[in-house]
Protein backbone atom coordinates (compact mmCIF):
# COMPACT_ATOMS: atom_id res chain seq x y z
CA UNK A 1 0.00 0.00 0.00
CA UNK A 2 1.11 3.53 -0.76
CA UNK A 3 2.61 5.48 2.14
CA UNK A 4 0.86 8.77 2.94
CA UNK A 5 3.41 11.36 4.04
CA UNK A 6 2.14 14.77 5.20
CA UNK A 7 4.44 17.71 4.64
CA UNK A 8 5.27 20.42 7.14
CA UNK A 9 6.68 23.47 5.35
CA UNK A 10 8.38 25.97 7.64
CA UNK A 11 9.19 29.67 7.31
CA UNK A 12 10.28 31.59 10.40
CA UNK A 13 9.40 28.63 12.61
CA UNK A 14 5.77 28.62 11.41
CA UNK A 15 3.89 26.15 9.23
CA UNK A 16 3.05 27.64 5.84
CA UNK A 17 2.21 26.63 2.29
CA UNK A 18 3.32 28.20 -0.95
CA UNK A 19 1.51 28.03 -4.29
CA UNK A 20 3.80 26.92 -7.13
CA UNK A 21 6.83 27.73 -4.98
CA UNK A 22 6.03 31.45 -4.87
CA UNK A 23 7.31 32.91 -1.59
CA UNK A 24 5.07 35.94 -2.12
CA UNK A 25 2.03 33.68 -2.21
CA UNK A 26 2.17 31.98 1.17
CA UNK A 27 -0.50 31.02 3.68
CA UNK A 28 0.26 30.52 7.35
CA UNK A 29 -1.51 27.53 8.93
CA UNK A 30 0.10 27.18 12.35
CA UNK A 31 2.67 28.81 14.59
CA UNK A 32 3.67 25.39 15.96
CA UNK A 33 5.16 22.67 13.74
CA UNK A 34 5.33 20.29 16.70
CA UNK A 35 1.58 20.57 17.32
CA UNK A 36 0.90 19.70 13.69
CA UNK A 37 3.33 16.78 13.86
CA UNK A 38 1.66 15.39 16.99
CA UNK A 39 -1.74 15.48 15.28
CA UNK A 40 -0.36 13.41 12.44
CA UNK A 41 1.19 10.92 14.85
CA UNK A 42 -2.06 10.61 16.80
CA UNK A 43 -3.80 9.46 13.61
CA UNK A 44 -1.41 6.64 12.84
CA UNK A 45 0.91 8.45 10.47
CA UNK A 46 4.49 7.18 10.72
CA UNK A 47 6.43 9.64 8.59
CA UNK A 48 6.42 13.35 7.75
CA UNK A 49 8.25 15.41 5.16
CA UNK A 50 9.65 18.58 6.76
CA UNK A 51 10.64 21.36 4.36
CA UNK A 52 12.85 24.21 5.54
CA UNK A 53 11.66 26.89 3.12
CA UNK A 54 13.99 29.47 4.68
CA UNK A 55 16.86 27.07 4.09
CA UNK A 56 15.78 26.34 0.54
CA UNK A 57 15.85 30.05 -0.29
CA UNK A 58 19.10 30.82 1.52
CA UNK A 59 21.00 27.72 0.45
CA UNK A 60 21.71 26.59 4.02
CA UNK A 61 19.62 24.90 6.70
CA UNK A 62 17.87 27.39 8.99
CA UNK A 63 15.08 25.67 10.95
CA UNK A 64 17.09 23.17 12.99
CA UNK A 65 15.05 23.95 16.10
CA UNK A 66 11.76 22.85 14.52
CA UNK A 67 13.42 19.67 13.25
CA UNK A 68 14.81 18.92 16.70
CA UNK A 69 11.44 19.45 18.39
CA UNK A 70 9.57 17.15 16.01
CA UNK A 71 12.22 14.44 16.30
CA UNK A 72 12.53 14.86 20.05
CA UNK A 73 8.86 14.93 21.00
CA UNK A 74 7.33 12.45 18.53
CA UNK A 75 8.21 9.00 17.24
CA UNK A 76 7.65 10.12 13.66
CA UNK A 77 10.26 9.38 11.05
CA UNK A 78 11.25 12.74 9.61
CA UNK A 79 12.39 13.20 6.05
CA UNK A 80 14.03 16.64 5.95
CA UNK A 81 14.71 18.89 2.99
CA UNK A 82 15.73 22.47 2.35
CA UNK A 83 19.20 23.99 2.24
CA UNK A 84 21.18 20.78 2.64
CA UNK A 85 24.22 21.56 0.50
CA UNK A 86 27.36 20.56 2.42
CA UNK A 87 28.76 17.65 4.41
CA UNK A 88 28.27 19.81 7.49
CA UNK A 89 24.61 20.43 6.66
CA UNK A 90 23.70 16.79 6.21
CA UNK A 91 25.66 15.70 9.26
CA UNK A 92 23.90 18.24 11.45
CA UNK A 93 20.46 17.37 10.06
CA UNK A 94 21.01 13.74 11.03
CA UNK A 95 22.34 14.82 14.44
CA UNK A 96 19.08 16.73 15.04
CA UNK A 97 17.17 13.50 14.47
CA UNK A 98 16.15 13.30 10.80
CA UNK A 99 15.64 9.76 9.54
CA UNK A 100 16.32 10.69 5.93
CA UNK A 101 17.21 13.71 3.81
CA UNK A 102 15.73 14.98 0.54
CA UNK A 103 18.10 16.93 -1.69
CA UNK A 104 17.36 18.89 -4.86
CA UNK A 105 19.70 21.77 -5.65
CA UNK A 106 22.95 20.02 -4.76
CA UNK A 107 22.08 17.10 -7.02
CA UNK A 108 22.28 19.57 -9.92
CA UNK A 109 25.17 21.74 -8.71
CA UNK A 110 27.52 19.10 -7.31
CA UNK A 111 26.75 15.66 -8.68
CA UNK A 112 29.87 14.04 -7.26
CA UNK A 113 29.11 15.14 -3.69
CA UNK A 114 25.47 14.08 -3.86
CA UNK A 115 26.47 10.74 -5.39
CA UNK A 116 28.94 10.23 -2.54
CA UNK A 117 26.13 10.71 0.00
CA UNK A 118 24.15 7.86 -1.55
CA UNK A 119 27.14 5.63 -0.85
CA UNK A 120 28.14 7.11 2.53
CA UNK A 121 24.70 7.27 4.14
CA UNK A 122 22.96 4.51 2.20
CA UNK A 123 20.08 4.40 -0.27
CA UNK A 124 17.50 4.35 2.53
CA UNK A 125 18.65 7.72 3.86
CA UNK A 126 18.93 9.85 0.71
CA UNK A 127 16.06 10.98 -1.52
CA UNK A 128 16.53 12.78 -4.82
CA UNK A 129 14.18 15.73 -5.21
CA UNK A 130 13.41 16.01 -8.92
CA UNK A 131 10.97 18.89 -9.29
CA UNK A 132 10.24 20.11 -12.78
CA UNK A 133 8.34 22.67 -14.83
CA UNK A 134 7.64 21.76 -18.45
CA UNK A 135 10.01 18.83 -18.13
CA UNK A 136 12.97 20.88 -16.88
CA UNK A 137 14.37 20.65 -13.35
CA UNK A 138 13.92 23.65 -11.05
CA UNK A 139 16.01 24.21 -7.92
CA UNK A 140 16.42 26.58 -4.95
CA UNK A 141 12.79 26.24 -3.96
CA UNK A 142 11.84 26.45 -7.64
CA UNK A 143 13.29 29.95 -7.84
CA UNK A 144 15.99 28.86 -10.29
CA UNK A 145 15.33 27.25 -13.66
CA UNK A 146 17.72 24.79 -15.26
CA UNK A 147 17.92 23.20 -18.69
CA UNK A 148 18.27 19.73 -17.19
CA UNK A 149 15.70 17.25 -18.46
CA UNK A 150 13.68 15.53 -15.73
CA UNK A 151 14.15 12.01 -17.06
CA UNK A 152 17.85 12.47 -17.83
CA UNK A 153 18.33 13.76 -14.29
CA UNK A 154 16.63 10.76 -12.73
CA UNK A 155 18.49 8.40 -15.07
CA UNK A 156 21.88 9.81 -13.98
CA UNK A 157 21.20 8.91 -10.35
CA UNK A 158 19.31 5.72 -11.21
CA UNK A 159 22.61 4.52 -12.59
CA UNK A 160 24.21 5.48 -9.27
CA UNK A 161 21.80 3.38 -7.21
CA UNK A 162 19.33 6.05 -6.06
CA UNK A 163 16.27 4.34 -4.62
CA UNK A 164 13.94 7.15 -3.49
CA UNK A 165 12.87 9.94 -5.84
CA UNK A 166 10.46 12.72 -4.91
CA UNK A 167 8.93 14.36 -7.94
CA UNK A 168 6.76 17.47 -8.13
CA UNK A 169 5.22 19.06 -11.20
CA UNK A 170 5.73 22.71 -10.24
CA UNK A 171 2.79 23.76 -12.40
CA UNK A 172 0.43 21.73 -10.20
CA UNK A 173 1.86 22.35 -6.74
CA UNK A 174 -0.48 23.95 -4.23
CA UNK A 175 -3.34 24.30 -6.70
CA UNK A 176 -5.37 21.23 -5.65
CA UNK A 177 -5.99 20.33 -9.30
CA UNK A 178 -4.76 16.74 -9.17
CA UNK A 179 -1.29 15.17 -9.48
CA UNK A 180 0.78 14.79 -12.64
CA UNK A 181 -0.33 11.19 -13.26
CA UNK A 182 1.17 10.87 -16.79
CA UNK A 183 4.62 11.97 -15.59
CA UNK A 184 4.52 9.58 -12.64
CA UNK A 185 3.43 6.67 -14.86
CA UNK A 186 6.36 7.35 -17.20
CA UNK A 187 8.85 7.52 -14.32
CA UNK A 188 7.59 4.25 -12.85
CA UNK A 189 7.71 2.55 -16.27
CA UNK A 190 11.23 3.76 -17.13
CA UNK A 191 12.76 3.27 -13.69
CA UNK A 192 11.03 0.20 -12.23
CA UNK A 193 13.20 -0.17 -9.13
CA UNK A 194 12.69 3.43 -7.98
CA UNK A 195 10.41 4.17 -5.05
CA UNK A 196 8.54 7.21 -6.32
CA UNK A 197 7.22 9.82 -3.91
CA UNK A 198 4.54 11.81 -5.72
CA UNK A 199 4.17 15.40 -4.61
CA UNK A 200 2.08 18.34 -5.78
CA UNK A 201 -1.54 18.76 -6.76
CA UNK A 202 -3.00 16.01 -4.57
CA UNK A 203 -6.53 17.17 -3.75
CA UNK A 204 -8.44 14.16 -2.41
CA UNK A 205 -8.18 10.65 -1.06
CA UNK A 206 -9.20 9.48 -4.56
CA UNK A 207 -6.00 11.04 -5.95
CA UNK A 208 -4.04 8.99 -3.44
CA UNK A 209 -5.90 5.82 -4.47
CA UNK A 210 -5.02 6.50 -8.12
CA UNK A 211 -1.37 7.04 -7.22
CA UNK A 212 -1.47 3.74 -5.35
CA UNK A 213 -2.95 2.03 -8.42
CA UNK A 214 -0.22 3.28 -10.77
CA UNK A 215 2.50 2.09 -8.43
CA UNK A 216 3.72 5.17 -6.58
CA UNK A 217 5.53 4.30 -3.37
CA UNK A 218 4.42 7.38 -1.45
CA UNK A 219 2.12 10.39 -1.65
CA UNK A 220 3.26 13.64 -0.07
CA UNK A 221 0.28 15.78 0.87
CA UNK A 222 0.23 19.40 1.98
CA UNK A 223 -2.41 21.94 1.14
CA UNK A 224 -5.11 19.28 0.73
CA UNK A 225 -4.84 18.52 4.43
CA UNK A 226 -4.38 22.08 5.62
CA UNK A 227 -7.44 23.24 3.69
CA UNK A 228 -9.61 20.29 4.75
CA UNK A 229 -9.76 18.52 1.39
CA UNK A 230 -8.33 15.39 3.02
CA UNK A 231 -9.10 14.73 6.68
CA UNK A 232 -6.93 12.94 9.20
CA UNK A 233 -9.78 10.44 9.62
CA UNK A 234 -9.69 9.64 5.90
CA UNK A 235 -5.94 9.13 6.11
CA UNK A 236 -6.30 6.98 9.22
CA UNK A 237 -9.02 4.86 7.63
CA UNK A 238 -6.98 4.40 4.44
CA UNK A 239 -3.89 3.37 6.40
CA UNK A 240 -5.85 0.85 8.47
CA UNK A 241 -7.55 -0.84 5.49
Amino acid sequence: MIEIIPSISIIGGKVVRLAQGNYKNQTEYSKSPIDIAKKFEDHGIKKVHVIDLDGTKKGRVVNYDALGLICGYTDLKVDFGGGVNTDGDIGKVFEFGADSVTVGSLAIKNKSLFSSWIISYGRQKITLSADALNGKIQIRGWQTKTETDLFEHIDFYYNRSIQYVKCSDVAKDGLLEGPAFPIYKDIIAKFPSIKLLASGGISSIDDIKKLDEIGAYGAIIGRAYYENKISLKEISDYISN
